[in-house]
Protein backbone atom coordinates (compact mmCIF):
# COMPACT_ATOMS: atom_id res chain seq x y z
CA UNK A 1 0.00 0.00 0.00
CA UNK A 2 0.96 3.65 -0.31
CA UNK A 3 1.68 5.82 2.74
CA UNK A 4 2.97 9.39 2.93
CA UNK A 5 5.33 9.18 5.88
CA UNK A 6 7.16 12.30 7.00
CA UNK A 7 10.88 11.62 7.49
CA UNK A 8 11.98 15.27 7.30
CA UNK A 9 9.99 18.40 8.05
CA UNK A 10 8.73 20.41 5.10
CA UNK A 11 6.05 20.10 2.43
CA UNK A 12 8.62 18.99 -0.15
CA UNK A 13 9.55 15.99 1.98
CA UNK A 14 6.02 14.58 2.09
CA UNK A 15 6.36 11.84 -0.52
CA UNK A 16 4.83 8.35 -0.93
CA UNK A 17 6.42 5.25 0.51
CA UNK A 18 5.50 1.62 -0.16
CA UNK A 19 4.42 -0.06 3.07
CA UNK A 20 2.82 -3.41 3.89
CA UNK A 21 -0.89 -3.27 4.67
CA UNK A 22 -1.17 -3.32 8.46
CA UNK A 23 -2.81 -6.17 10.35
CA UNK A 24 -5.15 -5.02 13.12
CA UNK A 25 -4.31 -5.97 16.69
CA UNK A 26 -7.09 -7.53 18.80
CA UNK A 27 -8.51 -4.11 19.82
CA UNK A 28 -8.00 -2.49 16.40
CA UNK A 29 -9.80 -2.26 13.08
CA UNK A 30 -8.34 -1.99 9.61
CA UNK A 31 -9.69 1.07 7.80
CA UNK A 32 -9.45 1.73 4.10
CA UNK A 33 -9.02 5.49 3.98
CA UNK A 34 -11.33 7.08 1.42
CA UNK A 35 -10.99 10.80 2.13
CA UNK A 36 -9.05 13.26 4.28
CA UNK A 37 -9.43 16.95 5.05
CA UNK A 38 -6.67 19.44 5.80
CA UNK A 39 -6.35 21.71 8.82
CA UNK A 40 -3.91 24.44 9.73
CA UNK A 41 -2.59 22.05 12.39
CA UNK A 42 -1.58 19.55 9.70
CA UNK A 43 0.47 22.22 7.98
CA UNK A 44 2.14 23.17 11.27
CA UNK A 45 3.05 19.53 11.95
CA UNK A 46 4.45 18.99 8.46
CA UNK A 47 6.48 22.20 8.58
CA UNK A 48 7.88 21.35 12.00
CA UNK A 49 6.38 24.22 13.99
CA UNK A 50 4.50 21.63 16.06
CA UNK A 51 7.19 19.13 17.07
CA UNK A 52 6.51 15.45 16.44
CA UNK A 53 8.77 12.43 16.49
CA UNK A 54 9.93 11.33 13.03
CA UNK A 55 9.11 9.30 11.06
CA UNK A 56 5.50 10.41 11.33
CA UNK A 57 2.28 9.64 9.47
CA UNK A 58 0.47 13.03 9.30
CA UNK A 59 -3.07 14.34 8.71
CA UNK A 60 -5.54 14.38 11.58
CA UNK A 61 -8.93 14.04 9.89
CA UNK A 62 -10.15 11.19 7.71
CA UNK A 63 -13.08 9.03 6.77
CA UNK A 64 -13.11 5.50 5.46
CA UNK A 65 -14.60 2.05 5.62
CA UNK A 66 -13.83 -0.79 8.04
CA UNK A 67 -12.23 -3.68 6.16
CA UNK A 68 -11.24 -6.02 9.01
CA UNK A 69 -11.62 -6.37 12.78
CA UNK A 70 -9.39 -7.45 15.62
CA UNK A 71 -10.89 -10.35 17.55
CA UNK A 72 -11.75 -8.17 20.58
CA UNK A 73 -13.69 -5.49 18.67
CA UNK A 74 -17.44 -5.50 19.28
CA UNK A 75 -18.44 -1.87 18.63
CA UNK A 76 -17.85 -1.80 14.87
CA UNK A 77 -18.45 -4.17 11.97
CA UNK A 78 -16.83 -4.80 8.62
CA UNK A 79 -18.37 -2.39 6.14
CA UNK A 80 -19.05 0.39 8.66
CA UNK A 81 -18.31 3.86 7.31
CA UNK A 82 -16.33 5.71 9.94
CA UNK A 83 -14.69 9.02 10.76
CA UNK A 84 -11.59 9.64 12.85
CA UNK A 85 -11.65 11.31 16.28
CA UNK A 86 -9.05 13.94 17.17
CA UNK A 87 -9.04 13.36 20.97
CA UNK A 88 -9.82 9.62 21.21
CA UNK A 89 -9.22 9.50 24.98
CA UNK A 90 -11.67 12.35 25.70
CA UNK A 91 -14.94 10.45 25.83
CA UNK A 92 -17.29 12.89 27.55
CA UNK A 93 -17.62 15.82 29.90
CA UNK A 94 -14.66 17.96 30.93
CA UNK A 95 -11.36 16.32 29.95
CA UNK A 96 -8.34 15.66 32.09
CA UNK A 97 -4.99 17.07 31.03
CA UNK A 98 -3.87 13.55 30.14
CA UNK A 99 -6.82 13.01 27.80
CA UNK A 100 -5.99 16.11 25.72
CA UNK A 101 -2.20 15.89 25.99
CA UNK A 102 -0.31 16.32 22.72
CA UNK A 103 0.65 12.64 22.91
CA UNK A 104 -3.06 11.72 22.62
CA UNK A 105 -3.91 13.83 19.56
CA UNK A 106 -4.52 12.04 16.29
CA UNK A 107 -2.06 13.16 13.62
CA UNK A 108 0.21 14.82 16.20
CA UNK A 109 1.30 12.60 19.09
CA UNK A 110 -0.56 9.67 17.52
CA UNK A 111 -0.17 8.53 13.90
CA UNK A 112 -2.42 10.20 11.36
CA UNK A 113 -4.26 8.89 8.33
CA UNK A 114 -2.27 9.71 5.19
CA UNK A 115 -2.13 6.12 3.98
CA UNK A 116 -4.34 3.83 1.95
CA UNK A 117 -4.93 1.62 5.00
CA UNK A 118 -4.49 2.23 8.72
CA UNK A 119 -4.95 -0.02 11.73
CA UNK A 120 -6.31 1.97 14.68
CA UNK A 121 -8.11 1.20 17.95
CA UNK A 122 -11.85 0.95 17.45
CA UNK A 123 -12.28 3.66 20.09
CA UNK A 124 -10.52 6.14 17.78
CA UNK A 125 -13.44 6.06 15.34
CA UNK A 126 -17.13 6.91 15.15
CA UNK A 127 -19.66 6.05 12.48
CA UNK A 128 -20.13 8.90 10.04
CA UNK A 129 -23.48 10.72 9.71
CA UNK A 130 -25.68 8.73 7.34
CA UNK A 131 -26.44 11.73 5.11
CA UNK A 132 -22.79 12.55 4.38
CA UNK A 133 -20.38 11.14 1.84
CA UNK A 134 -16.95 10.01 3.11
CA UNK A 135 -15.49 13.19 1.61
CA UNK A 136 -17.93 15.36 3.58
CA UNK A 137 -17.49 13.31 6.75
CA UNK A 138 -13.71 13.79 6.66
CA UNK A 139 -14.23 17.49 7.44
CA UNK A 140 -15.91 16.86 10.80
CA UNK A 141 -13.27 15.76 13.37
CA UNK A 142 -11.56 19.14 13.93
CA UNK A 143 -13.33 21.89 11.96
CA UNK A 144 -16.89 20.65 12.38
CA UNK A 145 -16.61 19.73 16.04
CA UNK A 146 -14.73 22.92 16.93
CA UNK A 147 -17.53 25.03 15.43
CA UNK A 148 -20.21 22.89 17.08
CA UNK A 149 -18.69 23.27 20.53
CA UNK A 150 -17.91 26.95 20.04
CA UNK A 151 -21.63 27.62 19.67
CA UNK A 152 -22.34 25.43 22.70
CA UNK A 153 -19.73 27.19 24.85
CA UNK A 154 -20.97 30.65 23.85
CA UNK A 155 -24.54 29.65 24.82
CA UNK A 156 -25.89 31.02 21.54
CA UNK A 157 -29.66 30.80 21.19
CA UNK A 158 -32.13 31.46 18.39
CA UNK A 159 -32.54 35.08 17.28
CA UNK A 160 -29.14 36.05 18.68
CA UNK A 161 -26.21 37.19 16.52
CA UNK A 162 -22.88 35.41 16.15
CA UNK A 163 -19.84 37.04 14.54
CA UNK A 164 -17.62 34.71 12.52
CA UNK A 165 -14.19 35.73 11.21
CA UNK A 166 -13.13 34.44 7.80
CA UNK A 167 -14.32 31.70 5.47
CA UNK A 168 -12.27 28.67 6.46
CA UNK A 169 -13.68 25.37 7.64
CA UNK A 170 -14.48 26.29 11.25
CA UNK A 171 -16.01 29.62 10.24
CA UNK A 172 -18.34 28.16 7.63
CA UNK A 173 -19.37 25.29 9.89
CA UNK A 174 -20.22 27.91 12.55
CA UNK A 175 -22.27 29.79 9.96
CA UNK A 176 -24.18 26.66 9.00
CA UNK A 177 -24.76 25.44 12.55
CA UNK A 178 -25.89 28.90 13.68
CA UNK A 179 -28.36 29.28 10.82
CA UNK A 180 -29.75 25.82 11.60
CA UNK A 181 -30.46 27.14 15.13
CA UNK A 182 -32.28 30.19 13.83
CA UNK A 183 -29.50 32.67 14.64
CA UNK A 184 -28.27 35.71 12.74
CA UNK A 185 -24.71 35.51 11.41
CA UNK A 186 -22.24 38.30 10.73
CA UNK A 187 -19.09 37.37 8.86
CA UNK A 188 -15.85 39.19 8.00
CA UNK A 189 -13.38 38.68 5.16
CA UNK A 190 -11.16 40.81 2.94
CA UNK A 191 -12.44 39.05 -0.20
CA UNK A 192 -15.71 40.29 -1.70
CA UNK A 193 -16.21 37.11 -3.71
CA UNK A 194 -15.97 35.01 -0.54
CA UNK A 195 -18.38 37.37 1.22
CA UNK A 196 -20.87 36.89 -1.60
CA UNK A 197 -20.60 33.11 -1.25
CA UNK A 198 -21.10 33.43 2.51
CA UNK A 199 -24.32 35.36 1.89
CA UNK A 200 -25.48 32.53 -0.36
CA UNK A 201 -24.99 30.21 2.62
CA UNK A 202 -27.17 32.43 4.76
CA UNK A 203 -24.89 35.06 6.31
CA UNK A 204 -27.09 38.00 7.32
CA UNK A 205 -24.38 40.68 7.54
CA UNK A 206 -21.01 40.62 5.79
CA UNK A 207 -18.14 43.06 6.20
CA UNK A 208 -14.97 43.53 4.17
CA UNK A 209 -12.56 44.63 6.88
CA UNK A 210 -10.03 45.78 4.26
CA UNK A 211 -12.42 48.21 2.53
CA UNK A 212 -14.85 48.92 5.39
CA UNK A 213 -12.67 50.38 8.16
CA UNK A 214 -15.77 51.18 10.20
CA UNK A 215 -17.15 47.65 10.04
CA UNK A 216 -17.43 47.42 13.83
CA UNK A 217 -19.77 50.43 13.84
CA UNK A 218 -21.73 48.90 10.97
CA UNK A 219 -22.08 45.67 12.96
CA UNK A 220 -23.49 47.58 15.92
CA UNK A 221 -25.87 49.45 13.62
CA UNK A 222 -27.02 46.12 12.17
CA UNK A 223 -27.77 44.75 15.64
CA UNK A 224 -29.61 47.75 17.11
CA UNK A 225 -26.49 48.84 18.94
CA UNK A 226 -25.93 45.56 20.79
CA UNK A 227 -23.12 43.88 18.87
CA UNK A 228 -22.82 40.11 18.60
CA UNK A 229 -23.91 37.94 21.52
CA UNK A 230 -21.27 35.41 20.46
CA UNK A 231 -17.98 35.71 18.58
CA UNK A 232 -16.13 32.77 17.05
CA UNK A 233 -12.50 33.93 17.18
CA UNK A 234 -10.68 31.86 14.56
CA UNK A 235 -7.92 34.39 13.86
CA UNK A 236 -6.22 35.02 17.20
CA UNK A 237 -3.45 37.49 17.88
CA UNK A 238 -4.45 41.13 17.96
CA UNK A 239 -7.75 40.32 16.26
CA UNK A 240 -8.98 39.32 19.70
CA UNK A 241 -9.39 43.02 20.49
CA UNK A 242 -11.70 43.42 17.49
CA UNK A 243 -13.77 40.58 18.88
CA UNK A 244 -13.94 42.32 22.26
CA UNK A 245 -15.14 45.49 20.54
CA UNK A 246 -17.71 43.50 18.55
CA UNK A 247 -19.18 41.38 21.36
CA UNK A 248 -22.38 42.47 23.07
CA UNK A 249 -22.45 43.32 26.77
CA UNK A 250 -22.55 40.02 28.64
CA UNK A 251 -21.62 38.10 25.50
CA UNK A 252 -19.18 35.28 24.91
CA UNK A 253 -16.04 34.95 22.78
CA UNK A 254 -14.87 31.44 21.93
CA UNK A 255 -11.22 31.53 20.87
CA UNK A 256 -9.48 28.72 19.04
CA UNK A 257 -7.52 30.57 16.35
CA UNK A 258 -3.76 31.00 16.16
CA UNK A 259 -3.42 32.16 12.55
CA UNK A 260 -2.46 35.73 13.49
CA UNK A 261 -0.21 34.70 16.35
CA UNK A 262 -0.14 33.02 19.73
CA UNK A 263 0.07 36.22 21.79
CA UNK A 264 -2.31 39.17 22.19
CA UNK A 265 -2.37 42.31 24.33
CA UNK A 266 -5.94 42.51 25.60
CA UNK A 267 -7.66 45.87 26.01
CA UNK A 268 -8.71 45.15 29.58
CA UNK A 269 -10.93 48.24 30.05
CA UNK A 270 -12.87 47.30 26.91
CA UNK A 271 -13.31 43.75 28.18
CA UNK A 272 -14.48 45.01 31.57
CA UNK A 273 -16.97 47.35 29.93
CA UNK A 274 -18.40 44.47 27.92
CA UNK A 275 -18.63 42.15 30.95
CA UNK A 276 -17.85 39.43 28.43
CA UNK A 277 -16.45 35.94 28.83
CA UNK A 278 -13.50 34.69 26.75
CA UNK A 279 -13.52 30.91 26.46
CA UNK A 280 -10.50 28.99 25.22
CA UNK A 281 -11.39 25.74 23.53
CA UNK A 282 -10.00 22.76 21.64
CA UNK A 283 -12.30 20.64 19.49
CA UNK A 284 -14.40 18.34 21.74
CA UNK A 285 -15.16 14.88 23.08
CA UNK A 286 -16.51 11.75 21.43
CA UNK A 287 -19.85 12.47 23.13
CA UNK A 288 -19.85 15.94 21.52
CA UNK A 289 -19.01 14.38 18.14
CA UNK A 290 -21.99 12.03 18.34
CA UNK A 291 -24.32 14.91 19.29
CA UNK A 292 -23.04 16.92 16.33
CA UNK A 293 -23.54 13.96 13.99
CA UNK A 294 -27.16 13.57 15.09
CA UNK A 295 -27.78 17.27 14.43
CA UNK A 296 -26.16 17.03 11.00
CA UNK A 297 -28.41 14.10 10.10
CA UNK A 298 -31.59 15.71 11.40
CA UNK A 299 -31.00 18.99 9.59
CA UNK A 300 -29.39 17.36 6.53
CA UNK A 301 -26.49 19.78 6.79
CA UNK A 302 -23.65 19.32 4.29
CA UNK A 303 -20.14 20.72 4.85
CA UNK A 304 -18.68 23.29 2.46
CA UNK A 305 -15.81 21.78 0.50
CA UNK A 306 -13.75 24.29 -1.42
CA UNK A 307 -11.52 22.01 -3.45
CA UNK A 308 -10.72 18.32 -3.73
CA UNK A 309 -7.26 16.96 -4.58
CA UNK A 310 -6.04 13.44 -5.12
CA UNK A 311 -3.64 12.24 -2.42
CA UNK A 312 -0.62 12.41 -4.79
CA UNK A 313 -1.38 16.15 -5.03
CA UNK A 314 -0.86 16.59 -1.28
CA UNK A 315 1.97 19.12 -1.71
CA UNK A 316 -0.17 21.34 -3.95
CA UNK A 317 -3.09 21.08 -1.53
CA UNK A 318 -0.93 22.09 1.45
CA UNK A 319 0.45 25.10 -0.43
CA UNK A 320 -3.09 26.18 -1.24
CA UNK A 321 -3.96 25.87 2.45
CA UNK A 322 -0.86 27.88 3.36
CA UNK A 323 -1.82 30.64 0.92
CA UNK A 324 -5.35 30.89 2.32
CA UNK A 325 -6.99 30.81 -1.08
CA UNK A 326 -9.68 28.32 -0.08
CA UNK A 327 -13.33 28.77 0.82
CA UNK A 328 -14.41 26.03 3.19
CA UNK A 329 -12.42 22.83 3.50
CA UNK A 330 -9.62 21.44 1.33
CA UNK A 331 -9.90 17.68 0.95
CA UNK A 332 -8.01 14.71 -0.44
CA UNK A 333 -9.20 11.41 -1.89
CA UNK A 334 -7.37 8.13 -2.53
Amino acid sequence: MQAFQLTQFGIDHLVPHAKPTPVPAPHEVLVRVQALSLNALDLMVIQGSVPVKLPHLPICDAAGIVEALGNEVTTLAVGDEVTSVFFPQWKEGTPTAAQTDVSQRTGVGLPGYLAEYVAVPATHLVRKPANLTPLEASTLPIAGLTAWNALKYTQLTADQTVLVHGTGGVSLFALQFAKARGCRVALTSKDDAKLARARELGADFTFNYATQPNWLEELRDSTDGRGAEAVIETVGGENLNNSIKAVAIGGHIAIMGLLAGTQASINVPALLAKQARIIGMQVGSTEDFLAMSRAIESSDLHPVIGQVYSVPEIQEALRSLEAGRHFGKLCLTF
